[in-house]
């Protein structure tokens, strides 16, 4: 089982079908599938083997997605990184990984290496999520985690050669990844790549490409109505599936009056290889759930409370190896029956439709991108002049939420608000910043001196 055999045989079956579109080229099945193999050759050239971690820094395109399936073809693992990333993030990631080669381009050699056979819990890709800690975890996710996900939601979606799916959500990131690519070529569909979401931009793209799904976040959807009222023309979309944050309810059914389309809210993680939970095409949907567990995926609230509320746990075959060299975090996330435990608050109704409360620990979501405030904080505390630091989430409009920092500064130092977002800026990726700084004189915190988040006056930050 290697997930490059879905691209080979797709380029077996239909080789002259569209696998990518772009603004600038129309990638086919059999050029992608070449091109793929060209990278494989290029990167053995360079020395890497099965088993090689190979970092790919390379944008949204068809560089990005013959690297990946060049990679797959010798049974080397994909690290994906997010060009957002700063330098120190960049060299942070693949010193843990240990990876070989940084491709920044597709290498090119004219022979076709043989495709690697690989067993399905062989490691496939390593995404990086920093958790709670603020320090970088290595998610691994194999062969078959990647194409039990891919396949759970293709069949959820009624996915189908006749689809053509936005590809704005960034291949570095698992839902990119998992079912922007993989799911996609997998049932012989395009992908319409876009390396930046911009919703007038975009819309007609989607117009031009006759986009029938949409992937993405709330704060998409809402961007694409606004946009739709200056629209001549709308695409074709059946389905938009978000993620990442609620949908309020009032945004949702905007969005299926303007586009004719279903939403489909659902719920996905690095470390289950993509979506978890959704709707399947003809099921019924309720308001502020994130539908039902897909294919053999199991679901189960640990811990729960007189309401039923506790932490979501999943078990089955998409559920990732664990954190690359780091057992402990392993051990911590994975029971030794399989159950991975998500960090997120939820229940089931009897119906079995899993709702989310809110997030066990204080991750910010911005504009779909998880911030981890701890991550910024360690940065924060390395500038001479402050003295402590605390990173909230606080309301917003169209991101969700946004990025707040308190700070105390140390006495006389001057310390200026733009010194603080510079200073964030140069360190961590463009989303991860603070735009909002707050100089405090203190901190709440606990008797024990831990700060005290939930004692913070949020209403403070927002004004």
């Amino acid at each position: 089982m290697n997930l490059a055999s879905l691209l080979a045989h797709a380029a077996a079956d239909h080789a002259s079908r569209p696998a990518l579109l772009l603004e600038d080229e129309l990638v086919s099945y059999g050029e992608l599938e070449s091109r793929a193999a060209e990278a494989a050759t290029g990167l053995r050239a360079r020395g890497v083997v099965r088993g090689d971690r190979v970092a790919l820094l390379l944008p949204n395109g068809s560089d990005y997605v013959a690297c990946l399936f060049g990679v797959w073809r010798l049974g080397a693992v994909a690290v994906p990184l997010n060009v957002l990333l700063a330098p120190p993030e960049i060299e942070a990631r693949r010193s843990l990984s240990g990876a070989k080669l940084l491709l920044t381009e597709a290498p090119h050699a004219p022979a076709d290496p043989e495709l690697a056979a690989c067993r399905t819990e062989e490691p496939a890709a390593i995404l990086f999520t920093s958790g709670t800690s603020g320090v970088p975890k290595g998610a691994v996710l194999t062969h078959g985690s990647i194409a039990a996900a891919a396949g759970n939601v293709a069949d959820a979606l009624s996915l189908g050669s006749q689809d053509v799916v936005l590809g704005a959500a960034p291949f570095s990131h698992v839902l990119g990844l998992s079912t922007g690519i993989v799911a996609t070529l997998s049932r012989g569909g395009a992908v319409a790549v876009e390396r930046r979401f911009d919703a007038e931009r975009t819309l007609v793209r989607m117009v031009e490409t006759r986009t029938t799904i949409l992937l993405g976040v709330p704060t998409m959807c809402s961007a694409l109505c606004e946009a739709a009222r200056f629209a001549s023309e709308l695409p074709p979309i059946r389905i938009a599936h978000v993620g990442g944050a609620a949908v309020p309810v009032e945004s949702g059914r905007t969005f299926e009056s303007i586009f004719g389309a279903d939403l489909y809210e659902g719920y996905g993680l690095t470390e289950m290889s993509g979506i978890a939970t959704t709707y399947v095409a003809g099921q019924p949907r309720k308001p502020g759930s994130v539908g039902k567990p897909l294919g053999s995926t199991e679901v189960e609230i640990a811990g729960a409370d007189e309401r039923g509320v506790g932490e979501v746990r999943f078990r089955g075959p998409s559920v990732v190896a664990g954190y690359w060299e780091n057992p402990a975090a392993t051990a911590e996330a994975i029971s030794r029956d399989g159950w991975l435990a998500t960090g997120d608050l939820g229940y089931l109704d009897d119906d079995g439709y899993l709702f989310l409360v809110d997030r066990k620990h204080d991750v910010v979501i911005r504009g779909g991108y998880n911030v981890y405030p701890r991550e910024v904080e360690e940065v924060l505390y390395a500038h001479p002049d402050v003295l402590e630091a605390a990173v909230v989430g606080v309301p917003h409009d169209t991101l969700g939420e946004e990025v707040a920092a308190l700070v105390v500064a140390r006495p006389d130092a001057g310390l200026t608000v733009a010194d603080v977002r510079e200073w964030a800026k140069e360190r961590v990726a463009a989303y991860k910043y603070p735009r909002i700084v707050v100089f405090v004189d203190a901190l709440p915190k606990t008797p024990t001196g831990k700060i005290l988040k939930r004692a913070i006056d949020y209403d403070e930050l927002c004004r």
